[in-house]
């Protein structure tokens, strides 16, 4: 009997190891992750969407020839969340000279959405124009009427142009539009500059042509609602902003989030009526230390929490930074991540070789009521 429960226990333990295994070879290391014809998922910055009980993983493609590498969106899809079969692009960078995301434009961080009224995907993403580095900082929006697309590329540009965010203060708005020329403002990181910072000044400076977008996320809520959070003024400020019913455009009604606190690759997700943001800080490629955040409603207040990660290499985000947070339906599946409900999906970057980058999955995990990543 005592051999039979070994082998049984041993049986148990393989099982579950193999089913790691078959997640890239152990998720929490985020290494080099092989589709179901033996190349590496080259999907960052991307997330999933299931429908019709197929899994899509969307993400960007990118060459390893440096950071402005954008081949495109792609899209791999599995049953099970384990075995991802590559289904190629679902939109490409364009050949026209004249469209926003021709050859040698950036994009990052694509999020696909199927909405639900109009039957179609959509997919927001950052887009960078050509030969301008990061400066035109703009969201962008194509749409399919299929999970694999082809996207149709829309539109892009900045965020919510001549729109006020909810609970901002106007008395002294006409101070802050002046206040990038006063001479003591002109070096950062003072204290007067980060006070200006809080109060709006870069929020002022695009007040007219509209907020940067720079890493962001998108979110549905239980009402169907959805929601654009991204990182806006120079990556200072976090802003989150409702969409419109068809998921298209920006409706005018958002909140600047831990203005000042220079947050970027926004996650969230909601549990049992509570609001859960997970963000990086800023620094380049280079992974830091995550923060959270959390609400009772979406459009705030935000309070921030200690850092959710636990164990060797939490001051890194185990060498990852967030690209989004799924929620695991299937009570079934979520066996193979110790019952977590939601994951935190991650990539490991490798900025000399971007297509190259890690793919890092960690369970959340709930501790005295605060989601917890543990390694």
């Amino acid at each position: 009997m005592r051999n039979y429960r070994q082998t049984f226990l041993l049986a148990i333990c393989l099982s579950f190891f193999f089913s790691l295994s078959a997640l890239g070879k152990n998720p929490m290391e985020g290494g080099l992750w092989k589709d179901t014809g033996g190349k590496h998922i080259n999907a960052h910055g991307g997330n999933i969407l299931q429908y019709r009980g197929t899994y899509y993983w969307y993400g960007e493609t990118r060459s390893n020839n440096g950071p402005v590498s954008s081949l495109g969106v792609s899209c791999y899809t599995s049953k099970n969340l384990r075995d991802w079969t590559s289904r190629g692009f679902v939109l490409h960078v364009s050949d026209d000279t004249n469209s926003d995301i021709q050859k040698g434009c950036i994009i990052e961080r694509p999020k696909v959405l199927y909405n639900a009224r109009t039957k179609q995907f959509v997919m927001w993403f950052h887009l960078e124009l050509k030969g301008r580095g990061y400066e035109t900082a703009r969201a962008a929006v194509a749409v399919s009427d299929g999970p694999l697309g082809p996207f149709r590329f829309v539109r892009s540009g900045r965020v919510n142009a001549g729109c006020y965010p909810i609970g901002f203060c106007m008395p002294d708005t006409t101070d802050l539009r002046h206040q990038l020329l006063f001479p003591e403002l002109q070096t950062w990181w003072t204290p007067e500059w980060r006070k200006q910072i809080e109060r709006g000044m870069f929020f002022m400076r695009d007040l007219a042509g509209g907020q940067m977008a720079r890493d962001q996320t998108v979110f549905v809520d239980d009402d169907g609602k959805a929601y654009h959070i991204f990182s806006s003024e120079d990556n200072m400020t976090l802003n989150i902003a409702q969409l419109t019913d068809d998921y298209l455009r920006h409706n005018g009604s958002f909140v600047r989030v831990a203005p000042g606190g220079q947050n970027e690759a926004p996650t969230i997700f909601k549990q049992n009526g509570t609001y859960w943001m997970i963000t990086s800080g800023c620094t380049g490629w280079a992974p830091n230390a995550a923060r959270l955040f959390t609400a009772k409603n979406i459009f705030g207040p935000w309070t921030q929490l200690p850092n959710p990660c636990r164990g060797e290499g939490a001051e890194t985000t185990f060498g990852g930074q967030g690209a989004y947070i799924y929620k695991v339906s299937d009570a079934k599946l979520r066996r193979q991540f110790g019952g977590a409900e939601y994951l935190f999906m991650a990539d490991v970057w490798k900025p000399k070789e971007l297509g190259n980058s890690g793919h890092l999955w960690i369970p959340i995990h709930f501790e005295d009521g605060k989601p917890v990543l543990r390694r």
